[in-house]
């Protein structure tokens, strides 16, 4: 679920997903990318202009952290973990190289939250 503007909202977006298919079926992974890409073509359709008088969001002690996922395909696996240092990393397969990653590029997941990576050679 998602709004915008935040002080004034002019859209609300709900995003159900009956029966995900995959490998991590959580809201982050699976309704949360469908609802970025709505949300930004209203910020198109609807003409929002960006602000930045906003207020920066202040993390207490406890909170949970979120982060955007890092494209890391193509990489080494050196490098891969040095893009995902704020998530647990998991790796199957073999080669030297980034093949697959699930979840994939631009989802949002908590501080330590894993990312399955998928080695091959190109």
């Amino acid at each position: 679920m998602g709004f915008l503007p935040a002080d004034d909202p002019e859209i609300v977006v709900y995003i159900a997903i009956d029966n995900a298919k995959g490998v991590t079926q959580y809201g982050g992974t699976i309704a949360a990318p469908i609802a970025k890409n709505v949300l930004n073509s209203a910020i198109s359709a609807l003409n929002i202009k960006e602000r930045y008088d906003g207020m920066t969001k202040e993390y207490n002690y406890g909170d949970k952290r979120y982060y955007t996922v890092p494209n890391v395909i193509g990489m080494d696996t050196k490098e891969a973990v040095s893009n995902l240092k704020e998530f647990k990393v998991e790796f199957s397969g073999s080669g030297s190289k980034v093949i697959h990653q699930s979840p994939s590029e631009a989802s949002y997941l908590a501080e330590g939250e894993t990312i399955r990576l998928m080695l091959g050679d190109e």
